[in-house]
């Protein structure tokens, strides 16, 4: 199927041949059929599946055209027609993005609201007349507070990341938000978990809804090789600093717990010659776009995160993801590990697992239905561990798969051809017991070690 089949406008098919795109990603193919038709959905789809396009493509076609294929008539002041709600300031910035990506050739005016940064140009731009509104729910209910946005023209609201916008405590703000929008709407739900709270929230707000599932609940990115090693909690930093000497990594996303921990971690790596920042809610706004654009550009080897304020990082080509520690909800490892393995791209991602992470590790391997292959590093053996594989040789001793050639996985080891829908990326690795362990290789961004068959 070809993006030519949905009945997009020129102008969006335009837009999207100039990103490279002819082949809607599973997701798109599923979903714009029933957002052109008007259906509420209900969509089952993790972060780099190109599901932002997926409503983005055809909300614009409906603004700015009737069932006639005749042009609409335009929003008034402060009266945006459609609403999409994410859950951080970071997802606000990419969808805002990408509805000006696409909507380059059509007549569409858009704004991304969100804290952080000051109300007053927001509302001089409200004023002026919005189409797309962007919005987290907290600046949106400022704005609401304030008058200065009006929700009684919305045609079309969406719902993004439903599932961390009710793990950072948004529900009732999005109850207040969703009885002030018409109840004559489109609905459109996207989450990468359906989980019973989720689900409750559909059933509210939803009508009639169509439902879209490309992805069971806590399937990994599918591109993405996913390892973990053992080691003491005492020595994590130190081996994180022996695995960016030995590999020379670059555009490493580093995952922490706190924002105390990723200020450490930064400023360890920076100690160490890795230019690196840490990203996280306590930043500035400024700092945080400031960091994402020098990490995206490469100016930064390495960027450290917590979960919230890495939600919304869109990278196609990131080479890992470093969980330095482990999530305390298992789904957090499935939105982490989805940051790389997008585009047709491969990636990776490591996971540091001491003794007392043991229980969040295993949940995450129920939760997605495997068993990680097990990982040492010569030197950093855990002394902790009731059964620890043995180790393998040093890293520096492992040599990297020519481009082209085939791992011990059967996996390619050049980086995947970019093909496909405008997507975000996904797939589910082989099984690797704990049979035996290797070192990751070095270099190399696809696999860390030897899979066990």
């Amino acid at each position: 199927m070809k993006f030519t089949e949905f009945g997009l406008s020129a102008g969006l098919l335009r837009a999207v041949g100039e990103q490279g795109y002819d082949t809607p990603t599973p997701v798109q193919r599923e979903a714009i059929p029933y957002v052109l038709a008007g259906r509420d959905l209900e969509a089952l789809a993790q972060t780099g599946t190109g599901k932002t396009a997926a409503f983005v493509l055809p909300i614009l076609h409906r603004l700015t055209h009737d069932a006639n294929n005749s042009p609409l008539s335009r929003a008034t002041q402060n009266t945006p027609r459609a609403l999409v709600l994410v859950p951080t300031r970071e997802l606000a910035a990419q969808v805002l993005e990408s509805v000006r990506t696409y909507g380059a050739h059509v007549s569409i005016r858009s704004l991304a609201v969100f804290g952080g940064v000051g109300i007053n140009p927001q509302i001089q731009t409200l004023r002026r007349g919005i189409d797309v509104l962007v919005a987290t729910p907290g600046r949106l209910l400022d704005h609401l507070g304030q008058r200065t946005v009006d929700l009684s023209k919305i045609q079309t609201l969406v719902l993004d990341e439903a599932d961390r916008m009710f793990d950072m405590g948004f529900i009732r703000d999005i109850r207040k938000i969703v009885e002030r929008c018409p109840k004559q709407r489109q609905t459109l739900l996207f989450s990468a978990t359906f989980a019973p709270e989720v689900r409750e929230l559909a059933h509210s707000v939803l009508r009639n809804p169509a439902l879209v599932e490309v992805a069971r609940r806590g399937t990994p990115a599918e591109l993405v090789t996913q390892s973990v090693i053992r080691v003491d909690q005492s020595m994590k930093r130190d081996l994180l600093l022996h695995l960016f000497a030995s590999h020379g990594w670059h555009q490493t996303l580093i995952f922490m717990r706190t924002k105390h921990g990723a200020d450490a971690m930064a400023k360890k790596l920076e100690q160490a010659g890795v230019r690196c920042a840490a990203l996280h809610g306590n930043k500035t706004q400024g700092a945080r776009t400031k960091a994402l654009a020098d990490f995206k550009s490469g100016k930064l080897a390495a960027l450290v995160a917590t979960d919230i304020a890495a939600r919304g990082i869109d990278i196609d080509s990131l080479p890992r993801v470093i969980n330095f520690e482990m999530p305390n909800v298992p789904e957090d490892y499935v939105h982490r590990i989805g940051r790389t393995g997008r585009a047709g791209v491969e990636g990776e991602a490591i996971s540091l697992v001491s003794s007392e992470e043991r229980i969040q590790l295993r949940d995450i391997e129920r939760l997605i239905k495997r068993e990680f292959e097990k990982l040492t590093v010569p030197g950093f053996e855990p002394q902790h561990h009731d059964s620890v594989p043995r180790a393998a040789p040093h890293p520096s001793k492992a040599a990297a798969p020519k481009s082209g050639q085939r791992n011990s996985a059967g996996r390619s080891s050049g980086a995947g051809a970019r093909s496909g829908g405008p997507r975000e990326g996904s797939r589910d690795g082989s099984r690797g017991g704990p049979r035996s362990a290797t070192a990751p290789k070095a270099g190399g961004p696809h696999h860390t070690g030897q899979r066990h068959r």
